[in-house]
């Protein structure tokens, strides 16, 4: 039988989960059911002496305050909106445009080249921004008309770009790995190391995965007949426009991974060359530098609205004895410590069908952390970006795979919604075949951070 205190949470948890299908935004459900169970533990607990674990007197309002200026003040989430505006920038700065051009004359002859292409611009994009809307949404404008004008088969073309479009919530510099760091008072500059070799490892697979369907089944991906041969100058040109998105990458992650900048002074370097970037290709504008500064006001109080709602709703729960209901629960389970955290992953992943990474991050992520690394003994590290590389696919299963949304907005009306899920299913394997690697050989996570600090 359960105890009181764990019943109420069961029934907090479970009452998120129920009123996530009324459609109602996020942030408020959070906060709203934070602030009825807190409200309803203390009547329980003072006026019909039900156990409510610490959940017993008003000071937890206080402590909401607190934690919401603890976060507010954080110095390492200022890099989010920093971030935010470099990505966006980008968008705007002309550069997919020049390396889709290059990349559509170099690889677009063979088979499955120009899907190589779209990933290799996705990878750069990743690295070099950060958000996943605006990197589909790009690639999805530039890559689609070219891709059908060559013949290729939709649900391939639709899954293509999803997925690389994605690349950028787990290639550093990553918002979420910003977020997740913060959530477990972890190393950013680790956690980006960490997660740098399997992103790019789930870019390769990505790529072999196309070249090897198009080689396989000719008529996902033809090549075709009528491209100028390849010359020096187009070689040249290519170079010249991988140059500054890499310069870009350089400096941003160069300067946190040998510790000339912190994260949130490298995000600076970043948003102030994008911009650069933008001015050197003409593409930079009042009109332009006020509609991302728009944006990314916009997109910084979404995502704070709902980091809000998620500090309410942990709190609440913790004080219910939430920590110690997971941890018992997680310890309870008759398998090894491996399989605990497979179990863990599971739930991620089926959360992903329902949840934005953002919830998940917030919500589930903080309490099983710390049991996976103070009760099951895994390095915190390597189980954050386990868990990062699981919730890629959060992105690509419907019916809220936002990366989905995104990629629909944008292509003809002849790219069906069944094109586009039938295009994800293979690279949701792929991630999924990525998570095991990760699992099983620990150190793609740990062998970088350990040869930069020792």
């Amino acid at each position: 039988m359960f105890e009181t205190y764990e019943i109420f949470v069961i029934a907090m948890l479970g009452s998120f989960i129920a009123l996530i299908f009324t459609g109602f935004p996020i942030a408020w459900l959070l906060a709203g059911i934070a602030v009825i169970f807190a409200v309803g533990g203390i009547l329980l607990n003072q006026y019909f002496d039900v156990d409510t674990y610490f959940l017993n007197n008003w000071r937890i309002f206080g402590i909401f305050v607190q934690r919401v200026y603890a976060q507010m003040s954080n110095w390492v989430l200022v890099a989010l909106p920093m971030f935010i505006f470099m990505g966006l920038m980008l968008e705007r700065s002309g550069i997919a445009e020049r390396l889709m051009t290059n990349f559509v004359k170099l690889f677009g002859r063979y088979p499955g080249g120009l899907a190589m292409g779209v990933i290799l611009i996705g990878i750069l994009l990743a690295a070099s921004t950060g958000i996943v809307g605006a990197s589909v949404t790009l690639l999805a404008m530039l890559s689609m008309p070219v891709m059908l004008s060559q013949h290729y088969s939709k649900a391939f073309a639709s899954g293509v770009i999803a997925s690389a479009g994605t690349l950028g919530i787990l290639i550093p510099p990553s918002v979420m790995l910003i977020l997740m760091a913060d959530q477990l008072s972890l190393s950013v500059g680790d956690l980006f190391m960490g997660a740098l070799i399997p992103g790019v490892l789930l870019g390769i697979c990505y790529i072999l995965y196309a070249l090897v369907a198009a080689r396989v089944v000719p008529t996902l991906a033809p090549a075709p007949k009528n491209l100028d041969p390849v010359d020096w100058s187009l070689v040249r040109d290519t170079l010249l426009a991988i140059l500054p998105p890499v310069l870009l990458i350089i400096a941003v992650l160069g300067s946190i991974f040998f510790g000339i900048a912190t994260p949130t002074e490298a995000s600076g370097v970043g948003a102030l060359g994008a911009a650069i970037l933008a001015l050197v290709n003409r593409r930079l504008s009042m009109a332009v530098l006020r509609d991302v500064c728009i944006k990314t006001t916009l997109t910084t109080a979404f995502i704070f609205g709902i980091f809000l709602g998620a500090t309410a709703f942990a709190v609440v729960l913790r004080q219910l004895g939430g920590d110690e209901f997971i941890k018992d629960l997680l310890t309870a389970i008759p398998l090894s410590p491996g399989g605990i955290v497979l179990v863990i992953l599971f739930v991620a992943f089926l959360a992903g069908f329902f949840l934005d990474w953002l919830e998940i991050s917030l919500i589930l992520l903080p309490l099983v952390g710390p049991v996976v690394a103070n009760e099951l003994g895994f390095n915190l590290i390597w189980f954050v970006v386990l868990f990062a590389v699981t919730l890629q696919t959060s992105f690509l299963t419907p019916p809220v795979g936002f990366s989905l949304f995104y990629l629909k907005g944008v292509v003809p009306p002849e790219v069906k919604t069944q094109d586009i899920y039938r295009g994800v299913i293979p690279f949701v394997a792929i991630q999924m075949l990525v998570v095991g690697m990760v699992f099983y050989w620990d150190q793609l996570v740990l062998w970088l951070p350990r040869q930069m600090y020792g």
